[in-house]
């Protein structure tokens, strides 16, 4: 097998033009308290908002999940039948990467976010995927969710130690992590955060916490207010962002949002609800908002941020739900092809 030296693996920006766009159908209704609706409304709306300038494909496990799915998708997506446990393509889909003998699809292995979340046939969706896409498979052994990192197409990666580093995943020390990275990715330079938001399933999945929006510049949350159950976590955040270079050597350019706030699903717990799991796609960043004071502010600042792009806000309070359902939004539940 060629390493990745050899292939000059480079995984593109998500701002970088894109062929299309995957995401799955919601399903099994256990996985969502009962309640397939509230989810698909959302999923339905986020695919409304891709499609005018993006190609979407949205993965279907069963003649009722089709059957819904274009009914309430109409032709605005192209329905692929696969199987898989639940949604979140970010974590279970391929990443795709640039190489010298041109696009391949890395894969990973899954351990159910550590061993909370065993569902069939998520360890094997990225492969139905990647063979729809007809890309070519490139295995890796460790375990590794596409939200766990965020790249900006230079080298650079960034991360949280809470899960590349938690025992209940590949138990690495700081240094055997970079260099999988590395090997996996050709990273030049991993940017380590601590810590994600509170009571967020993945153990603090990165892409709900911090962006890369274009090289040498990073999009992070403030605190909404005095209650925010994340102030602390958001301004640490903030901070190691600010002392961080990136691959080339810049240091980084810090951009702060408001963010969601302290937010309180059907069950009286607070949930991981963040702007920070925005989709970058062509011609438009689809953002989720969740009813709260500062959602206006939060795409206000993204829309100055992205002004090549419209930034438009959906409502993702069906996916992040509540108890052990839900968890996510809409960069959790999708997986961008890039053009290669």
């Amino acid at each position: 097998m060629s390493t990745a030296a050899e292939l000059s693996v480079s995984v593109p920006a998500e701002w970088a033009p894109q062929k299309a766009i995957w995401t799955a159908w919601p399903s099994n209704a256990g996985e969502w308290n009962g309640d397939l609706d509230a989810p698909r409304q959302d999923v339905a709306n986020l695919v409304r908002a891709l499609a005018p300038t993006n190609k979407v494909f949205v993965l279907v496990n069963n003649d009722e999940a089709e059957a819904s799915a274009r009914a309430a998708l109409g032709d605005a997506a192209e329905l692929v039948r696969a199987n898989y446990g639940d949604i979140w393509l970010r974590d279970t889909g391929p990443i795709y990467a640039a190489t010298t003998e041109g696009a391949v699809a890395l894969r990973f292995a899954t351990n159910s976010w550590g061993g909370k979340y065993d569902l069939p046939d998520d360890a094997t969706v990225g492969d139905d995927v990647a063979r729809v896409s007809k890309t070519p498979v490139r295995r890796f052994d460790f375990v590794l969710e596409g939200g766990a990192i965020d790249q900006d197409g230079e080298g650079t990666i960034l991360t949280t130690r809470q899960t590349l580093l938690n025992p209940n995943r590949n138990a690495w020390s700081k240094e055997q992590a970079e260099a999988e990275l590395a090997r996996a990715f050709g990273a030049k330079k991993v940017i380590w955060i601590d810590e994600g938001l509170q009571n967020d399933h993945t153990d603090g999945h990165i892409d709900n916490i911090a962006r890369f929006v274009a090289p040498g510049r990073v999009v992070c949350q403030a605190p909404a207010g005095p209650d925010d159950p994340n102030a602390a976590t958001l301004n640490a955040i903030a901070d190691t962002l600010a002392r961080s270079t990136d691959a080339a050597g810049r240091t980084l350019d810090v951009v702060r949002i408001p963010g969601a706030g302290r937010y309180i699903n059907s069950l009286g717990e607070i949930s991981p609800a963040s702007h920070m799991n925005f989709i970058i796609a062509n011609g438009v960043v689809v953002v989720p908002v969740y009813g709260t004071a500062t959602q206006a502010a939060a795409l206000e600042a993204l829309q100055a941020v992205f002004p090549d792009r419209k930034v438009v806000g959906v409502s993702s309070r069906g996916l992040l739900g509540a108890g052990e359902a839900g968890g996510g939004s809409f960069h959790c539940i999708t997986q961008q092809e890039p053009r290669i």
